[in-house]
């Protein structure tokens, strides 16, 4: 008799979570890590939970709004259970209007958004103060969405990894071998051996780098400004983030398109000029062929399940992935969106 109810392959945030989330129901798990929690791209900086806007609604849309909606009662049980705070905060989000033609959509959206998002968040659409933490708009007006959210990563991992100890889930970092149905949440390299197990791409990475500054502003909404992500969290520092770099040959190396990327933030925000840099991050995101989280059992390799490809909104949909996968493995309940499944990415071919 197998010992344990689940194997999980990885200690990312879509391992940890699928992990916590069947522990909390009562699963015997265990949760196997090579090498260091948050190793791959949870290990980062940034944890902006953005949502989509709020129009062209579609499965992806849905999934990722009940993944956020779900988040604040989410993330206070793992804090409860284990002991450490995440740094989660339903902080929303001010950006810059370019335009008038961006500002009749923007407008046109507050709308979509009362309908769409449940009466939950809001989508609103304000002037500009020209306060110290506001981006420039050149219109004068801001988009303020009242739905984002933010963690810092690295505490996340931590705080999940608490809640599954405090529950009695078994945690091994370095080799073991899986037992019972085993859910494979490895991230990038597990993309890899997708692509060799299946003889055809099924995903690949892309390399993301992003900074840490000393600057307090963590009752603050977060920005997104230039196409930069500026998060403050709640340690008093603050993020900044991040490229997308498909050639790369060190994935964990620095370089000046980080320099670049300072000095956009600073330039959308001056506030953040003298702020001393604490840290520099560079890592490889899984991106399934898809573009959406990849989900549901491995093709031809019964008892074996994915959790990957959170190209960019691995946190934010987290909470959902969770759900999903422990009603397919523990109940056996498929509620997967045709557009997540393994599948999709294998008919990918022309994206």
């Amino acid at each position: 008799m197998a010992r344990v109810d689940l194997t999980v392959m990885g200690g990312g945030i879509f391992g940890l979570a699928c992990a916590w989330e069947a522990t909390r129901r009562g699963a015997r798990v265990r949760l196997i890590e090579r090498e260091r929690i948050g190793a791959g791209s949870s290990g980062g900086l940034v944890g902006a939970l953005a949502p989509h806007v709020p129009e062209n609604w579609n499965d992806k849309k849905q999934f990722q709004l009940e993944s956020l909606l779900m988040a604040p009662a989410w993330w206070a049980e793992v804090a409860a259970t284990g002991g450490t705070d995440p740094g989660y905060l339903q902080s929303g989000r001010l950006q810059p209007i370019p335009d008038d033609r961006a500002l009749q959509n923007a407008r046109a959206r507050i709308a979509e958004a009362e309908t769409l998002w449940q009466g939950r968040a809001e989508w609103r659409v304000v002037p500009a103060t020209g306060a110290a933490w506001e981006p420039h708009s050149p219109t004068g007006f801001l988009i303020h969405d009242t739905l984002t959210a933010r963690l810092h990563p690295r505490r996340a991992a931590a705080a999940l990894t608490a809640a599954l100890r405090a529950k009695g889930a078994e945690v091994i970092i370095g080799s073991a071998e899986p037992e019972g149905p085993t859910l494979w949440a490895t991230g990038y390299s597990g993309l890899l051996a997708l692509n060799e197990a299946l003889a055809q791409p099924v995903g690949a990475g892309v390399k993301g780098q992003a900074l840490l500054l000393a600057h307090d502003a963590r009752d603050l909404p977060q920005l997104f400004a230039d196409q930069l992500h500026i998060v403050p969290h709640a340690d008093g520092t603050t993020a900044i983030g991040s490229t997308s770099e498909n050639d790369w040959q060190d994935p964990h190396q620095t370089d000046a398109q980080l320099d670049t990327i300072l000095a956009r933030a600073r330039a959308a925000l001056p506030i953040l000029t003298d702020a001393q840099v604490l840290d520099r991050w560079a890592g490889i995101r899984p991106r399934a062929r898809s573009r959406a989280p990849m989900l549901g059992p491995w093709p031809g390799r019964p008892g074996h399940y994915i959790a990957n490809g959170g190209f960019k909104i691995g946190f934010g949909m987290a909470p959902k992935v969770a759900t999903t996968m422990a009603d397919l493995i523990l109940n056996g309940q498929d509620s997967i969106p045709p557009g997540f499944r393994v599948e999709a990415s294998l008919q990918a071919r022309g994206r």
